[in-house]
């Protein structure tokens, strides 16, 4: 009898990057931090593809440049909030990833990333997207600031019109100490601006 493997948050995102990126498109790195995600991408579109990857720390940036090594060619690097990436990049694009909170192994962890920010870039980032692309956001909310954001985005993706978006939400419930979660979002038709409904109490 074969097993099913339940993946943890990252390569649960990982997969699902894979099952929609083509090699040669073009995918963002919305939070570079340590260059995980960057490398990922990287390996994945190819060598015709490219990666646009943000953060708003120069070490950031820094550092996923060192990861990277030969594979930098394939990666446009930006020292600004993702919230800007419709300043840079041009659709349609084939997914792009977020991973939510602080710099991994900052010493400075009020450095974080914002609600305000963190939407108004996944809202550009659905209008870049192609149609079944995915965009992919590990959040952590254990974090002074967390919560609000965990909060503010998953009222924001619960706004999002089921004619133009599915919305997940997975995520391993019996870890302790504030494990993140994720949230992916599926373009399920090519449009530039995505439709937002105001949800009323019944």
């Amino acid at each position: 009898m074969s097993h099913i493997h339940l993946h943890r948050v990252l390569p649960y995102s990982k997969r699902l990057m894979n099952a929609v990126v083509l090699p040669g498109e073009t995918v963002i790195d919305a939070t570079a931090g340590n260059g995980n995600d960057t490398y990922f991408l990287a390996e994945l579109v190819g060598e015709k593809g490219k990666v646009f990857a943000f953060d708003i720390q120069e070490s950031a940036l820094a550092a996923t440049a060192e990861r990277l090594g030969p594979l930098n060619d394939r990666v446009s690097y930006h020292l600004d909030s993702h919230a800007n990436v419709d300043r840079y990049v041009e659709r349609p694009i084939g997914g792009a990833m977020f991973n939510l909170g602080y710099l991994p192994y900052s010493e400075d962890k009020t450095i974080i990333t914002k609600p305000d920010s963190t939407i108004e870039a996944v809202h550009k980032i659905l209008g870049l997207l192609k149609k079944g692309g995915i965009i992919t956001i590990s959040v952590y909310d254990g974090h002074e600031g967390g919560k609000e954001e965990s909060d503010a985005l998953i009222e924001y993706v619960q706004s999002l019109h089921q004619a133009d978006v599915h919305v997940i939400r997975y995520e391993l419930m019996n870890l302790r100490n504030n494990p993140p979660f994720l949230i992916a979002i599926e373009k399920l038709r090519d449009f530039e601006e995505v439709t937002r409904i105001e949800r009323t109490e019944s």
